[in-house]
């Protein structure tokens, strides 16, 4: 169970409750990690919360698609694609997968595809863009790495709030 500003954070099945960033910056100030890459909010969650799981490739969604079928436990997916807008990393499958599974959000560094689908699905979804280009899918990367993008470091089990002003990290306890 974990409070903030007098609010209990934790929710059933290890769901957090989003808080907002500018409130969290006012609290915690140059502490909080806060991406400086602009990032468009495509999915139907404007602001979500949870702790992240990390991977790292290169116009290939292959993993980003096996991480997503797997139980999220209200968990957020930070994927560094290099800032490559060529392919999507994720489409309104992979996205409709996360939904099923009980992820809360996905965050990409890189493209999505089929966003007026992802419009529609209770999830959050903040990336660079869009392209109607898939990826490939040889689930070539790495998961659960420390991740550098956006002037911050992104490590497996960081707690993350995003909303329309940003996307934020907690600082480590």
């Amino acid at each position: 169970m974990r409070w903030c500003f007098g609010k209990e954070t934790t929710m059933k099945q290890d769901m957090i409750a989003p808080l907002a960033t500018t409130d969290l910056y006012d609290e915690y100030g140059d502490k909080l990690r806060v991406c400086d890459m602009q990032m468009t909010n495509f999915g139907g969650h404007k602001a979500f919360a949870g702790k992240i799981t990390t991977i790292h490739c290169h116009l290939d969604s292959g993993l980003v698609k096996a991480t997503l079928n797997t139980p999220g436990r209200g968990r957020v997916l930070v994927v560094d694609g290099e800032g490559d807008l060529h392919a999507a990393l994720c489409g309104d499958l992979i996205a409709g997968a996360a939904v099923k599974n009980g992820w809360t959000g996905v965050i990409i560094n890189g493209a999505i595809r089929d966003s007026a689908t992802i419009r529609g699905l209770a999830l959050g979804i903040k990336a660079l863009g869009t392209t109607p280009r898939k990826s490939t899918k040889d689930s070539a990367g790495e998961t659960d790495v420390e991740l550098n993008f956006g002037g911050i470091t992104w490590r497996p089990g960081d707690t993350l709030h995003a909303d329309m002003d940003g996307i934020v990290l907690l600082p480590e306890e």
